[in-house]
């Protein structure tokens, strides 16, 4: 359990982060394509995409869909990182997951089942020290940047018609990365509140200074039982997520529509936008599991 100090420490290098979100970028001030005009310049084919991708947004709030992850695969990141917890022990964690960023996800499925008996629950992991969280967090998120930038590459190759596959993946490994992270800090992606939390955090990733303020104004009280009805509410209008996100994800691709230099632009657009949902997710999970231990005195007096 850490000390008081710690989590206030902590919860005020978040704070920071969340300043700096809400400032607005000197190329978004003069270098913004006009959404109309985007609408225009992006063939339809992308267009239909994007909305056929996100349209699975509902889905995953309903339901899970077909994004929900497979716990196991990450409680048996934190129950490894919590074992090696000491500082002395970080680069021989860095260099497990360097070599697991190799292993496929039937690999990964054998562990489970085989260490099934040794993992952390999710009650238990939730009882983590912070420290131990964000270590399996910047782990997970190193392994899916890495992937995502490939993924990117691979997918630039055509142009506009290999960039129309490369949307929905996008899209499925931004919810996959932000599940990871509600695990990581011991939330359940299979609760629908947790989904809820997770969309908004794909939200706040992708929007503008205006709706990320907005946002970090909505999820300050999700865990407030007086409030939280307004949160499910505000979802159900969840197509101002579908907008702003087909928004940014439409100037990110708009440079991989040219064939073989799309694998720079697909690389870097999509390193971009997995990185943004990840660091977002990490960020706002880590702040609400903070703010919970503070609130209930869980800390060292």
């Amino acid at each position: 359990m850490e000390s008081k100090q710690y989590l206030e420490s902590e919860l005020e290098t978040i704070r920071k982060w969340e300043k700096e979100q809400k400032d607005v970028f000197f190329w978004e001030k003069i270098g913004r394509i006009p959404f109309m005009l985007l609408d225009r310049l992006t063939p339809k084919i992308v267009r239909d995409k994007v909305g056929e991708g996100l349209n699975e947004l509902g889905k995953f709030i309903q339901t899970g869909g077909k994004y929900l992850v497979r716990k196991k695969s990450v409680l048996i990141i934190l129950t490894e990182t919590a074992t090696r917890g000491r500082a002395g022990m970080l680069d021989s964690i860095e260099a497990e997951h360097s070599a697991a960023n190799r292993k496929t996800e039937e690999d990964l499925k054998g562990r489970v089942d085989q260490s099934a008996e040794e993992v952390l629950t999710l009650e238990e992991a939730s009882k983590l020290p912070i420290s131990i969280m964000h270590m399996a967090s910047d782990g997970i998120i190193a392994k899916r940047v890495k992937f995502a930038a490939a993924q990117g590459a691979a997918t630039g190759i055509g142009g506009v018609f290999t960039m129309a596959a490369d949307i929905p993946l996008v899209l499925g490994q931004s919810l996959k990365v932000l599940q990871e992270m509600a695990l990581c800090y011991g939330y359940d992606p299979d609760d629908p509140k947790e989904r809820v939390f997770i969309v908004k955090c794909l939200q706040f990733s992708s929007a503008d200074i205006v709706g990320k303020k907005a946002v970090l104004e909505e999820l300050a009280a999700f865990d407030d039982a007086n409030q939280s009805n307004q949160v499910f509410s505000q979802i159900q209008g969840w197509r101002e997520v579908v907008q702003s996100y087909t928004d940014s994800f439409g100037m990110k691709k708009l440079f991989q529509l040219i064939p073989i230099a799309g694998i720079i632009f697909g690389s870097i657009s999509n390193k971009g936008t997995i990185g943004d949902a990840a660091e977002a997710g990490k960020m706002l999970y880590k702040k609400r599991r903070i703010s919970q231990r503070l609130g209930n005195n869980e800390f060292l007096h």
